[in-house]
């Protein structure tokens, strides 16, 4: 019988055992994230992310759509983007991009990044400026994924 190497008698020291599961876990997030967050600070420093939302709200004062992202690290990260259907094509879109990049030029970024799978917003993001820096397809619904950067 052949020896085992010193690998694999450091795994029958420490056995590991591998929970797949479908059922968000709390605890184990944070016993995850918890020293993740500690690795990237002590190897990236302090994190300056703060959020950036724009809300759009109806003569009730209630939130009908808006923009919602943060600033981190010289960048403003667009994640979400919502227009009501009513509202479309007149221009909001852009002009929330425009006040979402003047608060983020503001904070010192030197871009911002945004995804999407809708190919209308596709063609609204690059006729402001944005341009393709990645993309994944097929999903499952036949549509890809898209990322785009625009440098300010």
């Amino acid at each position: 019988m052949k020896p085992k190497s010193v690998a694999a008698r450091r795994l029958e020291k420490n056995i590991m055992n591998f929970v797949l599961s479908d059922v968000a876990d709390p605890e184990a997030e944070k016993a995850i994230r918890d020293p993740l967050v500690a690795y990237n600070l002590a190897r990236f420093g302090e994190s300056d992310k703060r959020d950036l939302n724009i809300t759009i709200r109806n003569d009730h004062n209630s939130v009908t759509g808006g923009l919602v992202g943060h600033t981190a690290r010289g960048w403003l990260y667009v994640q979400l983007l919502f227009v009501p259907e009513a509202m479309r094509g007149q221009g909001i879109a852009p002009k929330l991009l425009a006040m979402a990049e003047e608060e983020a030029r503001n904070r010192g970024c030197m871009g911002a990044y945004i995804d999407t799978m809708n190919p209308d917003a596709l063609r609204t993001y690059e006729k402001y400026g944005f341009t393709k820096i990645g993309s994944l397809g097929p999903l499952s619904s036949g549509q890809s994924i898209t990322w785009l950067e625009k440098r300010f």
